[in-house]
């Protein structure tokens, strides 16, 4: 890892991005490893990306909640704008997605050599199948539990549910957008220790992208409207994939330890 900051890396580093890089090697079993500017800057634009997604999500679950309440003169949101206010996210994740890959590109473009074993993770060395099949488990339960919402008889239900899978929907394609932007941009490391601390953040990012915050909350909407079958089945679902998903970390690996793995596969 580059021990001296290169003149070309942009703005001067803050120390408190350097400190909190160094306390995340720590975490992550990298404790001798030097923190530089280049992993603090990336670092630290995936903390705000991170903060702005949830931003984004928390709009997403917003403007769903008002599509299924009474807005200005006691109408109800369009479902048209419900669609178009979840494009115009869609479009901010991918704006927020192309800031960090231009970081990214920045960062590789001040390195001296690249890492003498250059790997670029897929998904099961980033996610992993576990976390793969627990992604299209939440999601595929929370589809079904919003679609059966559809045949129960009142239209207010119905219509709530309408609003609830398009929710999903469009929180999925965030997610997609995001797990695409992971995989496939170059890894950026010159040494070994680098190359540690870049598929490191790989694995934390694919990890925290997988826990399914929207399917969660999303369903709360019908809680309470529609019958009390579908009310426990909601309360089920989310108590299962609760279960599931802290199990899920708990018997897993570290994500210091699946990083070791993928780059010990060259």
């Amino acid at each position: 890892m580059t021990r001296e900051p290169l003149p070309d890396t942009g703005p001067p580093t803050r120390t408190t991005d350097l400190r909190m890089a160094g306390e995340w090697l720590a975490r992550h079993d990298l404790a001798d490893t030097h923190p530089t500017p280049l992993l603090a800057s990336r670092l630290a634009v995936r903390r705000r990306a991170r903060l702005a997604t949830y931003v984004i999500l928390a709009a997403l679950i917003i403007v769903s909640a008002l599509a299924a309440t009474s807005a200005f003169g006691g109408l109800p949101l369009p479902l048209p704008a419900l669609a178009a206010s979840v494009a115009g996210l869609l479009l901010a994740q991918s704006l927020i997605d192309r800031w960090v890959r231009r970081v990214d590109q920045r960062a590789g473009a001040t390195l001296s050599r690249r890492a003498a074993h250059t790997i670029q993770p897929g998904w099961q060395a980033v996610l992993g199948r576990p976390y793969a099949v627990f992604a299209v488990a939440a999601f595929a339960g929370a589809l079904v539990l919003a679609a059966s919402a559809l045949a129960v008889p009142d239209p207010t239900v119905r219509q709530l549910a309408v609003v609830v899978l398009i929710g999903l929907l469009g929180a999925t394609a965030i997610t997609a957008l995001q797990l695409r932007h992971l995989l496939s941009f170059p890894v950026v490391a010159e040494d070994e220790e680098s190359l540690a601390a870049d598929v490191i953040m790989r694995v934390e990012d694919a990890r925290e992208l997988t826990t399914p915050n929207v399917q969660w909350s999303l369903p709360v909407v019908l809680v309470g409207t529609a019958p009390g079958w579908w009310n426990a089945a909601a309360v089920a679902y989310l108590l299962l994939s609760l279960a599931a998903c802290v199990a899920l970390h708990a018997r897993t690996p570290s994500c210091a330890t699946v990083a070791r793995r993928a780059m010990s596969v060259r």
